[in-house]
């Protein structure tokens, strides 16, 4: 949940959020923020970036980078705003992608990156937009980055199957809720599915190719795949408590329950 939330939380009163939509590309050019928050440039991380970027570039997108710690991004919110925040602002706003690249560090984004996203989601740019129709804040699926696209991709050190169903950690999309229901989708962005590399610390050069050749597979498509089907906060789905209606994924208490189920499967 952002910082300072002024307002009560309210329903939206719009129509729900298309299943898997694809947002319009035709004839223009796509820009992409590539947000890199890893210390080392000569790392699989470094790597898979000028990979990620290049095959933007090769597909005719535009693509600004933020490498945090090459550029000295300073994570401590003290007093919102600065030159550097604008900058960073600035970028996000003119981009149709943002991509967020990091290693998994204890479940979550190493602290730069989590200080870059305190700092640049300021309230009135990415949540605590008001809707003039209603007086509230638009949120979950609505909010001041709506009509973006947004893309995590991940490292990890583990084995494949600890970030499964039934593995340990849970799937990578529980393990990173907080990121891309709490923050992607709170501001109105799409989230897609994460771009995980597990066993990241077993990488030899016949792997590494394998994996520059599906992150660019994955970027090709980036625009038009479907996002993960987060319900949006209307009253077709939340009550004035954010709580789910009882006959939406009723009995179900995971947090699968927050997202639509394909056309045809029912509530």
């Amino acid at each position: 949940m952002p910082r300072n939330e002024r307002r009560p939380l309210g329903v939206v009163p719009s129509t729900s959020a298309v299943f898997g939509r694809t947002p319009a590309t035709e004839g223009k050019t796509m820009r992409a923020l590539w947000v890199l928050g890893h210390p080392e440039a000569n790392s699989l991380n470094g790597r898979l970036r000028d990979v990620g970027v290049s095959a933007l570039r090769d597909d005719g997108w535009d693509v600004v980078e933020s490498d945090l710690y090459r550029d000295g991004f300073d994570p401590l919110l003290v007093i919102e705003g600065g030159v550097d925040v604008r900058r960073e602002q600035d970028k996000l706003r003119d981009a149709d992608l943002l991509v967020l690249q990091f290693p998994l560090w204890w479940y979550s984004m190493p602290a730069i990156l989590k200080g870059w996203v305190d700092r640049v989601f300021e309230a009135g740019f990415a949540y605590d937009v008001i809707d003039p129709a209603t007086g509230r804040a638009r949120k979950y699926g609505d909010g001041g980055l709506a009509g973006k696209r947004a893309l995590a991709v991940v490292t990890a050190g583990d084995r494949p199957g600890s970030l499964e169903p039934r593995g340990i950690s849970g799937t990578i999309e529980e393990v990173l809720w907080h990121l891309l229901h709490g923050t992607f989708w709170y501001t109105g962005m799409d989230a897609l599915p994460p771009h995980l590399v597990s066993l990241a610390r077993d990488v030899d050069e016949e792997r590494m190719q394998r994996l520059e050749g599906d992150l660019a597979a994955r970027l090709r498509g980036v625009m038009s795949e479907p996002r993960i089907p987060y319900r949006p906060l209307t009253e077709e789905h939340y009550d004035h408590g954010i709580r789910l209606l009882p006959h939406v994924a009723a009995g179900e208490t995971e947090l699968r329950a927050h997202q639509e189920s394909p056309p045809g499967a029912g509530v």
